[in-house]
């Protein structure tokens, strides 16, 4: 068996118990590092937006000879704008312009029918004005906006309303690092972008959830019991369920890693790409955050209550209380003891049996006799040689 599934059979098993929490700074450190490199990412490349976004104009040619680069400088040329040419399956070209209005999508497709040597009419233009991106832009991010509002109250209900501040910064942390990525790579933000990220926050949050739950019921009557803190049993509880997301997780991004990899980097499919990267990032991040970081804020929200400080203060004194007892017993031997590692004689009388007490009128009196303690070997070998018959 490997090292991992190793681990993984102790964690299923409890033989084994991982301090996440208390480790927590550690995964805060590692969290805002990943951060701020997606937020850079943002801020120097930013998002290349889709024309569903911020309009303009997409034709598709019949199988051609033309190139990709032809293609993009014609249309450039016509336009006055950047494009975007994907070369797909049987030759056939896949051209976007963004910022087109009608008039200028009519020209860039004559322009290019007459490159070709085809009628305008054969290339498929699909136009998509300026206030349609608008609203579109306005739509994500009003449901975005919209299920992060409905989540918080539904883990405020459901749950506390600490628990409901930490998941929330946990779906920040996966919009973040999912934006982020799209931004570094260069892959273009459409409608299946969208999808992919609602996705993968519903999932990010039914993982946080189970680790919630798990918490929640190794928790609730922690200020009953002195042996353990409210985060060494929510630290259990994380382990109870890290075995369940490793498996989801692995389970999940193995079909979405096919479409990625497979489906949109050998086969070309452009809104494969679109929706597998948000998936595949957003899945991996969503693993992460509902582990690392929803579980630690809520013991470290959970820590500034009065009623956990000083629960925690007692069981920790009581845990001080007891290794210093033990520390005592095991240090400390009494002084009428000091003779046991002396060799013992056996042949020896006992000790007060050596002292003659003094008897009436000065006269020392007999000793008195005590029973020995010692013990005879058994005469085992007593009748061992002689012929037989009857024994002496």
């Amino acid at each position: 068996m490997s090292r991992l599934g190793e681990v993984r059979r102790k964690l299923a098993r409890g033989e084994t118990d991982y301090d996440f929490v208390g480790n927590r700074k550690r995964w805060y450190a590692v969290t805002v590092l990943l951060v701020i490199i997606a937020l850079a990412g943002l801020g120097v490349r930013g998002l290349q937006m889709g024309i569903d976004f911020q309009g303009g104009a997409v034709f598709t040619t019949p199988s051609t000879q033309l190139s990709v680069e032809d293609a993009r400088g014609i249309a450039e040329k016509t336009s006055g704008q950047e494009a975007e040419v994907q070369q797909l399956g049987g030759d056939v070209l896949r051209i976007q312009v963004t910022g087109l209005d009608t008039e200028e999508s009519g020209e860039t497709r004559a322009a290019l029918a007459d490159e070709m040597g085809i009628a305008a009419e054969k290339i498929n233009a699909e136009l998509v004005g300026p206030s349609w991106g608008d609203q579109m832009t306005e739509k994500a991010f009003q449901g975005i906006l919209i299920f992060l509002a409905l989540v918080s109250v539904y883990l405020a209900i459901t749950f506390e309303w600490r628990m409901a501040i930490a998941a929330l910064v946990a779906l920040l942390h996966d919009l973040a690092i999912t934006v982020g990525v799209y931004a570094i790579v260069g892959f273009e933000v459409t409608p299946g972008t969208v999808v992919g990220i609602l996705t993968i926050l519903g999932y990010s949050l039914y993982d946080t959830v189970v680790v919630f739950d798990r918490v929640t019921s190794n928790t609730r009557h922690f200020e009953k019991q002195q042996r353990h803190t409210y985060g060494e049993l929510a630290n259990m509880g994380v382990n109870g369920t890290m075995v369940r997301s490793i498996n989801t997780s692995v389970v999940a991004l193995l079909p979405v890693g096919a479409l990625l990899f497979i489906g949109s980097g050998l086969l070309g499919g452009g809104t494969l790409k679109d929706i597998s990267l948000s998936l595949f990032i957003g899945l991996t991040a969503g693993t992460w955050s509902s582990v690392m970081i929803a579980t630690p804020v809520t013991v470290d929200l959970k820590f500034r209550d009065p009623a956990v400080q000083e629960h925690t203060r007692r069981v920790l004194g009581r845990r001080a209380k007891a290794s210093a007892g033990r520390t005592s017993d095991a240090g400390g031997a009494a002084p009428e003891d000091a003779h046991d590692d002396e060799p013992v004689d056996e042949d020896a009388e006992p000790r007060d049996a050596q002292e003659e007490p003094a008897g009436v009128g000065g006269q020392r009196a007999a000793p008195e006799r005590r029973p020995s303690t010692r013990r005879q070997p058994a005469a085992r070998n007593r009748n061992r040689g002689r012929p037989s018959g009857k024994r002496r």
